[in-house]
């Protein structure tokens, strides 16, 4: 593929910098647009390991004339600018529609009206939109059961039932086909993300490429951020000899998969007019329970510590959803390549010298105070 221009918005965070540098890899000009969110930046300046080969732009999505600015020249948008976590969303409400919804909005409209060389896009869309999973009954095959009441889960009957016999269903891969049935506002922006990326691309011509991520995980990873990802919140507390604790029975399961193939996919996208004006699951072959995922931490630390089952429940938590990738597999070629427990292996050893990194700078900024360095 010939070198292009790339914007890669929310560049600067977790998914988005891993592909500033793939991109830097393969000598593309690339330009970041972040607004360095203190929920993820608590500094408020660009992270340590953002590629200094590509222009950093801090900007934000809900400011039209610097979304212009950053789109300027460009030839390739990869959008992963969002705000995230799906219990925050049910309570900042406006926050997440100015940022998910009307931030892409603001970045459509300039595509739809004014003057630009973008030729391809690529949008971070969210398993969560889906809501509850794929499930099989004996009886009547693939169903999709509503979201568990708070009675069903008070009474500790935490699998899923078939809406017409009521008998316990089997969990299966969920197809892009299936019905997104968002339960969050995180989820429902990020399928306004979704379908008005799709849309807008088709109207103007725009091939544009969105991806259904999955459970992602790896380093840069935010380990102070509430609203992370489990593997983070279970390896605070195991490498601090705590217990990992575990809503409902510890056997809901998900897709977990690394941020280098979520790099590679993006990459694979493109340079292929494979998936054009097409949304793709973006998970992996292993499926994992979280209890599963809180024993792999616990072994790979060292610790003797098993994971604190608490059989209670948070209203709304979706029970199991992971991912058929046939038809990224198909389209594009994409295979997993980064195993869980490597995957994981990564993390740990990353969130070690994050952490000793962390400790340089608070030690560095107590000198300074007292006037000693």
């Amino acid at each position: 593929m010939s070198k292009k221009s790339v914007l890669v918005t929310g560049g600067a965070g977790f998914i988005g910098s891993f592909i500033v540098d793939e991109l830097v890899r393969r000598g593309h000009r690339v330009r970041i647009f972040d607004n360095l969110d203190p929920q993820v930046h608590p500094s408020g300046k660009p992270p340590v390991f953002l590629n200094k080969d590509a222009e950093f732009v801090q900007g934000d999505m809900r400011d039209y004339d610097a979304v212009a600015k950053a789109v300027e020249g460009m030839e390739v948008i990869s959008n992963h600018a969002a705000a995230v976590g799906v219990g925050q969303s049910q309570y900042q409400i406006k926050y997440y529609v100015d940022v998910n919804t009307a931030g892409t909005a603001n970045l459509l409209d300039v595509l739809a009206n004014k003057k630009h060389k973008v030729e391809k896009m690529l949008v971070a869309a969210s398993m969560s939109s889906y809501g509850e999973g794929m499930y099989e009954c004996a009886e009547h095959g693939k169903v999709r059961p509503p979201i568990r009441t708070e009675a069903q889960m008070a009474a500790g009957r935490w699998e899923l039932e078939c809406p017409v016999c009521k008998a316990t269903v089997k969990p299966v891969p969920i197809p892009e086909t299936a019905e997104q049935l968002c339960n969050s506002i995180y989820a429902v922006t990020k399928k306004d993300q979704e379908d008005m990326s799709i849309n807008v691309g088709v109207t103007y011509g725009i091939p544009t490429v969105a991806f259904r991520y999955f459970n992602v995980y790896g380093p840069r990873q935010s380990l102070s951020n509430p609203y992370t990802g489990v593997a983070a919140i279970f390896m605070s507390r195991i490498k601090n000899g705590h217990a990992p604790v575990i809503f409902e029975d510890g056997l809901q399961s998900r897709n977990f998969v690394s941020v280098h193939d979520i790099v590679q996919i993006n990459m694979l996208a493109m340079e292929s007019a494979g998936a054009d004006y097409q949304s793709l699951n973006v998970g992996s072959q292993v499926v994992m329970t979280i209890k599963g995922v809180a024993e792999v931490l616990a072994k790979l630390f060292g610790k003797d510590l098993k994971p604190e089952i608490t059989n209670r429940f948070r209203k709304g938590d979706v029970r199991h959803c992971f991912s058929d990738n046939s038809k990224v597999e198909k389209l594009l070629g994409f295979k997993n390549k980064v195993s869980f427990e490597d995957g994981m292996k990564e993390l740990i050893e990353w969130s070690r010298e994050a952490e000793a990194v962390d400790k340089f700078d608070v030690m560095a900024d107590e000198m300074k105070s007292k006037g000693l360095v």
